[in-house]
């Protein structure tokens, strides 16, 4: 069963399992803090129809600490196993896990929100954000991806990549020869 406890003593394995180091975890652990407590706040304690106190019920939860309720999520974030290995892994059944999920799933977003690490989503900050980083490194995606080509053969050329046709081309080119369409 995987806990905070353990884990922490083999930094390697905590960078394989939430891709961040030692000290970056504990740099996003108030942030997950502070989120955890708002959405409890919001969710639990300030409910109207809320019959006991926050925190009575069943006290039989493996994720009992902070650190572990961040490594859960972020370890499922990361890895995305199957629920039921999930649950195995921490100790818990697959319907827990699956409730933990939903919940540190949220908490995560917030936390990730409050500590600032959010990429900008819209184009009109794309200029101040660009302002405002010191070093100019940037990566580009240069997947290639498939698109319509035109059937002129002089028109096609424009448009290749000079790369061998897809797997998927060269199988529907195949079959066609082989049904003589």
């Amino acid at each position: 069963m995987f806990s905070y406890h353990q884990v922490k003593e083999h930094p390697k394995l905590l960078l394989a399992m939430t891709s961040l180091s030692c000290a970056e975890f504990h740099q996003l652990l108030p942030h997950f803090q502070y989120a955890l407590d708002q959405y409890v706040a919001q969710h639990y304690v300030d409910r109207d129809n809320r019959q006991r106190q926050y925190g009575a019920g069943r006290s039989e939860s493996t994720l009992v600490s902070l650190e572990d309720k961040l490594l859960f999520i972020l370890y499922y974030v990361k890895v995305y196993p199957l629920q039921e290995m999930l649950a195995f892994a921490f100790g818990m059944v697959q319907s827990t896990a699956n409730e933990w999920i939903q919940l540190l799933s949220e908490v995560l977003k917030r936390a990730l929100d409050h500590g600032g690490y959010v990429p900008e989503r819209g184009p009109q900050q794309l200029e101040t954000v660009l302002a405002s980083e010191t070093v100019s490194t940037y990566g580009i995606d240069g997947t290639e991806r498939p698109r319509q080509r035109p059937r002129d053969p002089e028109k096609q050329k424009h448009y290749d990549s000079g790369k061998k046709r897809c797997i998927r081309s060269r199988i529907s080119l195949l079959a066609a020869s082989i049904l003589g369409k």
